[in-house]
C-alpha cells in the first residue's frame, strides 16, 4: 500500500511530539510505502491532480533532522496512491483553500483523501461548533466592535479569538474593566474588517483544555488535558501549557459519542475536539495532534488505532 502525506517539510518535524511522525512510523512498521509532499507541490496537469512527491524511508536513528531519507521528487497522480493524508498545519488561508479544491478534484478522479477537501472547507475549526449548539458556551461571531461590547456587558468575562489561528495564537481574555478593551477589539477585528469569535469565559480552563480524539467517529478512551501555565489563560501546548493525559469523563464521552458518528458521516476521519468543562470550544479537522502525549501517558497506541481504522476504511 502506498501512502501519500501532505504536510509541512519533514525536516521541521519535532519528532518527540509530532503526530504525523508516529503515523508514518506505524505505517512503515506495517510495510506501507511512504511518500511525502507539500500543499504547494500539488498541480493539475492534463486535467489530472498530481503531486511532486518524495519517497520517504526511515533511517536507523531517531535524531532530529536525520531520521529520514528522501528520494528525488516524482510527479504522480494522487489517484495512484492507496491513501492520501492531508496533514498541512493551519492557518486556513487562501492557499490552503485552493489545495482543498484540488483534493476534491482528485477525489472525483479516484483518490482516497483523509480528511476530504469538502469537509475541510465545511468545518472551519472555530465556526464548526455552531453546528452543535447544545454543546457550546454562549458564543458570538462578528466583526463589529459594538456587538462585542454588548456581548461583553452581558457575560462580563469573555474570550476573543481569530477564526484562522492555531496554538492559542491571537486569543485574548477581556473583562469590562480592562483598560485595553478598545485596543484589543480594534487589533483583532483589524478595525472592523475581520470577523472574530467571542465566547463566555469558562473557569473550567484551570482544569485543562481537553483534546478528545475521534478516529472514524469513535473516541480514543483517553484525552489530553492541556493545563495553562501560571498566569496564563490559554492551555495550548504551544502557549506553554502542560499536557496531562486523562480518561474521558462521562461528559467527554457523551460529547464524543454524539458528535463522532455525525462527523464521520460527513467524511471526517480524524477529528480533535477541544473541550473545556462541559463545552466544546473547537472542532479541529486540519491536522489534529496529541497522539504521542496520550500514548506516552496512557499506554494507548493512538497511531496504531489510527492506522487500524485507516486500513479498515480502505478494506485491507
Amino acid at each position: 500500500m502506498r501512502l501519500l502525506v501532505i504536510a509541512d517539510p519533514v525536516v521541521g518535524f519535532k519528532i518527540h511530539k509530532d503526530s504525523t511522525y508516529v503515523m508514518l512510523r506505524e505505517a512503515a512498521r506495517r510495510g506501507w510505502e511512504l511518500w511525502v509532499t507539500q500543499a504547494h507541490d500539488l498541480r493539475v496537469y492534463n486535467g489530472v491532480v498530481e503531486a511532486a512527491a518524495q519517497k520517504l524511508t526511515f533511517t536507523d536513528t531517531q535524531e532530529y533532522k536525520i531520521w529520514f531519507e528522501l528520494e528525488p521528487h516524482l510527479q504522480q497522480p494522487l489517484k495512484d496512491f492507496g491513501a492520501v493524508l492531508m496533514r498541512k498545519d493551519p492557518p486556513f488561508d487562501a492557499q490552503y483553500l485552493y489545495a482543498t479544491h484540488l483534493l476534491s478534484l482528485a477525489e472525483a478522479q479516484g483518490a482516497r483523501v483523509f480528511n476530504p477537501g469538502q469537509t475541510l472547507r465545511d468545518y472551519n475549526e472555530k465556526l464548526a461548533i455552531l453546528k452543535h449548539p447544545e454543546f457550546i458556551t454562549p458564543t458570538m461571531v462578528t466583526q463589529r466592535a459594538a456587538d462585542i461590547r454588548v456581548f461583553l456587558a452581558e457575560h462580563q468575562d469573555v474570550i476573543l479569538k481569530p477564526l484562522d489561528g492555531m496554538g492559542g495564537m491571537g486569543i485574548f481574555r477581556i473583562t469590562p474593566n480592562d483598560p485595553n478593551v478598545g485596543s484589543i477589539i480594534e487589533t483583532l477585528t483589524e478595525n472592523e474588517t475581520r470577523t472574530v469569535m467571542a465566547q463566555r469565559y469558562l473557569p473550567a480552563i484551570k482544569d485543562g483544555d481537553k483534546r478528545v480524539l475521534l478516529i472514524d467517529g469513535k473516541p480514543v478512551d483517553w484525552c489530553l488535558a492541556r493545563i495553562p501555565a501560571a498566569g496564563e489563560t490559554r492551555g495550548n501546548l504551544a502557549a506553554g501549557g502542560t499536557g496531562v493525559a486523562r480518561p474521558l469523563t462521562p461528559r467527554d464521552r457523551e460529547i464524543a459519542e454524539t458528535l463522532g458518528p455525525q462527523l464521520a458521516a460527513k467524511g471526517l476521519f480524524l477529528v480533535g475536539l477541544d473541550v473545556i468543562g462541559d463545552n466544546v470550544t473547537e472542532i479541529n479537522v486540519t491536522s489534529p495532534t496529541c497522539f504521542q502525549e496520550i500514548t506516552a501517558q496512557s499506554g494507548i497506541d493512538v497511531a496504531a488505532l489510527f492506522i487500524d481504522a485507516l486500513e479498515r476504511k480502505l478494506g485491507l
